[in-house]
């Protein structure tokens, strides 16, 4: 029970990586809202999350995190609801396939959102909540902390996924330019980044059996992984065993970079 007593917001937490991280949390302890833009997903996984606990741990907050008012909103519910926030994970993202002289602005603009704006505005208003409870009289606090989700991808230039890549990358410095603002209100700022993972998002890549051969081959570990195995690093960073961990980056790729 490593998060009790701590409230998480988990962004795209209605299906995949953010859904996995949302079970975890809160089968450790924690008081999780899910945010993201489709309600029905965002209730199915705080249906499947509650079902399992005596009293309702998870709630949701339909939200377009790329939408700075959206953003401004959710960020007013957290204070008017539980007046603090704890542990925030940034896992909204999304990609498309396109080469760089195929892709159009209006698909520029929508990945590099999705992926790296939205973490912005995010860290942008909760990270101001969560700053507002620091108390420099108060030296035994716990710490707080923030977790974005970037990708194997932000370390390796992918094949027709530019405006993807080159957000994930950004997601990886913007986590040390956040972790250097925030350490003096103990807030930790890290990201994980995953390499092939097995999610709705995937799923249709995966479901040809040559693409997915090509992924096992190029895999030390020789398989595609899991959510919940991404889950489980993301809820180590948040968690006070990282304690000293700050502005770094975890790749869990299966050892696809040392192929």
């Amino acid at each position: 029970m490593r998060f009790s007593q701590s409230i998480a917001l988990i962004t795209g937490a209605g299906t995949g990586i953010g859904k996995a991280t949302a079970l975890r949390l809160a089968n450790e302890g924690a008081r999780v809202i899910l945010t993201g833009r489709t309600r029905s997903k965002l209730e199915e996984a705080a249906h499947e999350i509650n079902s399992a606990k005596k009293n309702p741990v998870a709630e949701i907050f339909r939200a377009d995190v790329t939408v700075e008012q959206d953003v401004k909103e959710l960020a007013e519910y957290i204070r008017n609801q539980f007046g603090n926030l704890h542990i925030l994970i940034n896992n909204a993202g999304g990609s498309k396939h396109s080469r760089v002289l195929e892709t159009t602005e209006e698909d520029w603009d929508a990945v590099q959102d999705a992926n790296l704006k939205s973490v912005f505005l995010v860290s942008k208003y909760l990270g101001k909540l969560m700053a507002e409870s620091f108390t420099k009289e108060e030296k035994n606090q716990a710490d707080r902390a923030i977790v974005n989700v970037a990708s194997l991808s932000g370390h390796q230039a992918g094949a027709q996924i530019p405006h993807y890549s080159s957000a994930k990358a950004g997601v990886i410095n913007l986590t040390k330019s956040l972790a250097l603002e925030l350490a003096p209100y103990r807030i930790r700022v890290n990201s994980v980044s995953p390499g092939f993972v097995e999610t709705p998002l995937t799923e249709a890549g995966l479901q040809n059996e040559k693409f997915q051969k090509a992924i096992e081959r190029n895999t030390a570990l020789r398989r595609v992984g899991r959510a919940d195995e991404i889950a489980n690093v993301i809820a180590f960073a948040a968690s006070s065993e990282a304690a000293y961990m700050t502005g770094s980056d975890l790749l869990v790729d299966g050892g696809w970079l040392i192929m």
